[in-house]
């Protein structure tokens, strides 16, 4: 049986200080689930644990990424995350600080169900 998208959402975050790239991560990921409410789940008694969650993060240093402790956080669904390059550093010129700059896709799938006939 195929898998069915049903849901993308994105969202952005960032570290100021710390140039953790799992902390902006996590924050995107959850920038991102702060705009999803998805109340299928009761109307059609649909278990969560039958999405697949699908989650990509972009930041400049994807290997720095935990992506096995983004995981963990994420409260619905059999997820997977993985890091690609890309989001963005921002430098201050006057005190050489590095503002780490991640961007998240979220994506939830579910089996598509057999064809009427």
């Amino acid at each position: 049986m195929s898998e069915q998208r049903f849901i993308i959402e994105m969202g952005m975050g960032n570290d100021q200080y710390g140039q953790d790239y799992t902390k902006a991560a996590a924050r995107a990921i959850e920038d991102a689930l702060r705009h999803s409410s998805i109340p299928m789940f009761d109307a059609l008694n649909i278990a969560h644990t039958d999405m697949r969650v699908q989650v990509t993060v972009a930041v400049q240093a994807p290997e720095q990424v935990d992506c096995d402790a983004l995981v963990k956080r994420l409260p619905r669904g059999t997820a997977t995350v993985q890091a690609v390059f890309g989001g963005l550093n921002v430098s201050n010129p006057d005190s050489g600080n590095v503002i780490v700059v991640a961007q998240a896709s979220v994506e939830a799938f579910l089996q598509k169900p057999p064809a009427r006939a």
